[in-house]
C-alpha cells in the first residue's frame, strides 16, 4: 500500500475483526501478545506505527498471518506484487529491510518476505506458534542464521529450514539478500 494512513487503517480495522472473532477483549489479547491496551487501543482506532514484534506477535495470538493484519479484500485470481510498492517491515540500522510480499491462501498459508541484511545487522524473531515451519533460501552474499542459540552460517545458493517456535535471528555478514518463507499450520 503506497498510503501509509490507508495501510494503517486496514491494519487497525483487520486487528479489531480477527480479535472479536476470537472473542479477546484488548486486555486480553494484550496480554497473550505482550501488547499493552493503549497500543491496541490506538492500533484500533488507526494511531500510532506498530513494528514488526508487535504485528508478528499480535498476528500469533490471532491465528493468523501478518499480511491477513494488513491486507485489504483480496483483488483478483493473480495478484503481482513489485517489491518497490510494498513498505518494509522492518529497516536495519545500516540499510537493510525486510518486505512482506505476500501470503497464499488456503488452509495452511505461507508468507513470502524478502530480506536485505547489512553487514553487523541482525532481526531476533521471538518464538512464533506451534507447527511454523521458516525456510531462508539467500540469494548473494552471507548471513547467519541463529535457532535456539545455534548459528549456521548460509551463503548464496544455500536454503536452510527450521522450526519457527525456537528463537531465531537473522544476522549479515556481507550484504546479503534472502528469500524467507514462513509455512502457517493448518488452520491459521
Amino acid at each position: 500500500m503506497d498510503d501509509p494512513y490507508a495501510a494503517l487503517r486496514t491494519v487497525a480495522n483487520n486487528v479489531k475483526a480477527a480479535r472479536t472473532r476470537a472473542g479477546l477483549s484488548l486486555d486480553e489479547l494484550g496480554r497473550r501478545a505482550q501488547v499493552s491496551k493503549g497500543a491496541l487501543v490506538g492500533l484500533e482506532k488507526a494511531q500510532g506505527n506498530p513494528n514488526l514484534a508487535t504485528l508478528v506477535r499480535l498476528a500469533d495470538t490471532l491465528g493468523v498471518s501478518v499480511s491477513a493484519l494488513m491486507e485489504g479484500p483480496a483483488e483478483d485470481r493473480v495478484r503481482v506484487v513489485d517489491a518497490d510498492t510494498i513498505t518494509p517491515l522492518w529497516t536495519g540500522e545500516h540499510g537493510g529491510e525486510a518486505r512482506l510480499m505476500l501470503t497464499t491462501s488456503g488452509p495452511a498459508p505461507v508468507e513470502i518476505w524478502r530480506w536485505r541484511l547489512e553487514p553487523g545487522e541482525e532481526y531476533a524473531s521471538h518464538p512464533h506458534q506451534a507447527g511454523v515451519q521458516e525456510t531462508v533460501n539467500v540469494t548473494s552474499g552471507r548471513m547467519i542464521l541463529v535457532v535456539d542459540g545455534a548459528e549456521h552460517a548460509l551463503e548464496a545458493g544455500q536454503t536452510a529450514t527450521f522450526s519457527g517456535d525456537a528463537p531465531h535471528a537473522y544476522r549479515g555478514t556481507d550484504t546479503c539478500t534472502l528469500i524467507m518463507t514462513v509455512h502457517l499450520p493448518p488452520g491459521a
